[in-house]
């Protein structure tokens, strides 16, 4: 099979306005959709759902455009989450969905994510098929003719009502410091909080095209803590662009991340007989980035941890094949099987307040017993990406570092799925040593690529 060119690890991404973000491959994305959906479908139907950026409503209306030249007709959800678009699509006849968002990316990324009917992104092998049918539109020289969207106010209520039905008490007296992010979550994370009774301190929940994930949300909790701490909150929660992920904030202003949300809700879990895994054996799939605290803290339960490449769609591959309910990432991108197809940010806060809730504690207690090992995390800007095995001054700095912390710590080198990055992680029992190798490797890396 062709490698594909246009798709990467989330969809298709790029800066907006450039390739593959220009008018035309975007609107010939919309056609070669409506394409492949015609065939499957005598009257195709596909929601369209977007995030804050300024450039998400052009390029909603150009894949639109294509999408109805191809006979396709189109339900415009507007501002919303990506996984409630995926939400969307599953339960209604839509035949696929499309989100416009570049989730955690500056104002300047966007991105075109694809679902289909099933709720789940499109596999490798139907994307190649859209990838090839764009291209072909592309050398047919295809014009744009985008058009003009109105959303739909009725599925985004559709959303949150699904979202509040999740969760069977009331959160009455619960204080709640909520970060949107300024982005997709700007208005359903207060609307759906307050609904359920929650007294809601709301903060970047302004957007105006260029602030989306500036500063704030899931990549920056600095104010998120400061006004949990103010306000004296029980809980804060920030979110990133496109609201897939979530990061919480203890009442002592203590940081929760995936790992932590994944340990204390597969407890929760565990003590009800619901946490199934391969075999019927409980377990907990995350990537190869979370802490080694996270691990040995499920072991001394009884609970395996199951790891996979980095990027939630290879938790959900391996969820899938091993039955397991519960997975996700350290940023805080998290699987509930039971309730979603796809990680969701709100849906997260939600089964981590009903856990603190049903549990009578806080999110300081329910996470003491995660130790977390020094971890140190550095991206290198690089021009080319090249095989690791290709560099060996590299691969000493990796060999160095692995024979150095033995079985008490990790070293993992990968290119970024979506951006001209090397990533280095370092975990080990001491800070200066992890700093160290990871310095040395990353050195290592530019001077091969940078």
């Amino acid at each position: 099979m062709k490698v594909r060119q246009l798709f990467g690890t989330d969809g298709v991404r790029g800066v907006a306005g450039e390739f593959p973000l220009d008018p035309k491959t975007v609107y010939a994305l919309g056609a070669a959709l409506g394409d492949i959906a015609s065939r499957m479908a005598p009257s195709p139907e596909i929601v369209i759902g977007m995030d804050t950026r300024e450039s998400s409503p052009w390029i909603a209306g150009h894949v639109a455009g294509g999408l109805r030249k191809r006979g396709a007709a189109v339900r415009f959800a507007g501002v919303t989450t990506t996984p409630g678009v995926a939400y969307l699509t599953r339960t209604n006849s839509f035949v696929a969905g499309v989100m416009i968002s570049a989730s955690h990316n500056p104002y300047r990324d966007n991105g075109i994510k694809i679902f289909g009917h099933s709720g789940y992104k499109l596999p490798d092998e139907q994307e190649h098929a859209v990838e090839q049918e764009i291209f072909a539109l592309l050398e047919a020289g295809v014009e744009p003719q985008p058009v003009e969207l109105t959303p739909d106010a009725g599925l985004g209520q559709h959303y949150i009502d699904y979202l509040a039905s999740t969760l069977g008490r009331s959160l009455s007296g619960l204080k709640l410091v909520v970060d949107c992010g300024n982005g997709a979550a700007s208005a359903l994370a207060p609307k759906l909080f307050e609904r359920l009774g929650a007294r809601v301190t709301a903060i970047e929940c302004s957007p105006d095209g260029r602030n989306i994930n500036l500063g704030c949300g899931a990549l920056h909790i600095e104010k998120l803590q400061k006004t949990v701490l103010d306000c004296r909150a029980d809980v804060g929660v920030a979110f990133d662009g496109d609201a897939d992920r979530a990061i919480l904030v203890s009442r002592s202003g203590k940081v929760v991340d995936g790992d932590a949300v994944l340990l204390m809700c597969a407890k929760a879990l565990h003590a009800k007989g619901r946490l199934t895994g391969p075999d019927g054996q409980p377990a907990v799939v995350a990537t190869v980035m979370s802490n080694l605290g996270l691990e040995r803290a499920l072991a001394a339960r009884g609970i395996k941890l199951l790891r996979t490449p980095v990027g939630d769609k290879y938790v959900l591959e391996e969820m899938l094949r091993t039955g397991a309910v519960l997975g996700g990432e350290q940023s805080g991108h998290i699987i509930f099987s039971e309730y979603a197809t796809t990680g969701d940010g709100l849906l997260t806060a939600l089964r981590v307040i009903d856990t603190v809730l049903e549990a009578g504690s806080d999110l300081d207690e329910l996470t003491s017993e995660l130790e977390v090992y020094p971890q140190r995390l550095v991206n290198v800007r690089i021009k080319s990406k090249k095989p690791l095995s290709e560099l060996p001054a590299v691969n000493e700095e990796i060999r160095a570092a692995e024979r150095d912390f033995g079985s008490a710590g990790r070293v993992l080198v990968r290119f970024s799925g979506t951006e001209p990055l090397a990533r280095v992680m370092v975990e080990g029992p001491d800070l200066a040593r992890v700093e160290a190798a990871a310095t040395r490797i990353a050195a290592a890396i530019e001077r091969d690529l940078g």
